[in-house]
């Protein structure tokens, strides 16, 4: 965990505030943010869920930043106010066309334009790609991610930590990195030359069976 004192909170706040203005998926002006001991707290409100995510990411891109406390609320412009059943029928449509979502082993549930999505999927980030279609529907207010993840056939955390530190040497390169499995949680640290081998490294840990969570706490010394 990134250490932070409380001299550092101004600028981590001004850092925040930049990284808004400078997401093009954001409206900066419509959000507060303070800073306590590294901690940083979003205020105001969005008009779209996908944008309240995205401001939640733009926290978290920050150096120094030890958690992210989202207060921001979501209020639909009129022409973004959907029933219930058009987004209960957008969300089945929006897996269904996406080719890397088991759509029949998902079901959501719509109430008052919040999604809860639950089923079962072998892959985390198939999970992940669910509530990624659909976080960006017009009309959704928030989403509630309850689907779980299981391989067919789970293999040991040792066998789990092998196979993927072969992945991470063939596909980047990289032998400084110490993966630790526990369950279907993999957490991820060490040293790497660049973010893209950084990135790679996390990317190959979702795509792990059975891999629910995954804690990328690689840093770049390039």
């Amino acid at each position: 965990m990134t250490t932070t004192t409380a001299a550092a909170d101004p600028q981590i706040q001004r850092d925040v505030l930049d990284e808004l203005d400078w997401d093009a998926q954001t409206r900066p002006a419509e959000i507060g943010v303070t800073v306590a001991d590294g901690v940083v707290t979003l205020t105001g409100w969005v008009d779209s869920y996908a944008r309240r995510w995205a401001a939640e990411r733009c926290a978290h891109r920050v150096r120094g930043v030890r958690a992210v406390a989202s207060q921001l609320e979501v209020r639909l412009a009129g022409g973004d106010e959907r029933t219930d059943a058009d987004i209960a029928i957008a969300a089945s449509r929006a897996l269904e066309w996406d080719s890397f979502v088991p759509a029949e082993r998902l079901d959501v549930t719509v109430a008052d334009g919040w999604l809860m999505l639950r089923g079962e999927v072998e892959y985390g980030f198939q999970r992940r790609t669910a509530e990624r279609e659909l976080r960006r529907l017009r009309g959704v207010r928030g989403i509630t991610n309850l689907v779980e993840v299981r391989a067919s056939a789970p293999p040991s955390d040792e066998q789990t930590r092998r196979d993927l530190a072969r992945v991470l040497v063939r596909r980047a390169g990289v032998e400084r990195i110490d993966i630790k499995v526990t369950g279907d949680t993999v957490v991820l640290t060490g040293v790497v030359r660049s973010w893209w081998q950084r990135d790679e490294a996390e990317r190959a840990a979702w795509a792990t069976p059975g891999v629910r969570e995954v804690h990328d706490r690689i840093v770049v010394a390039g």
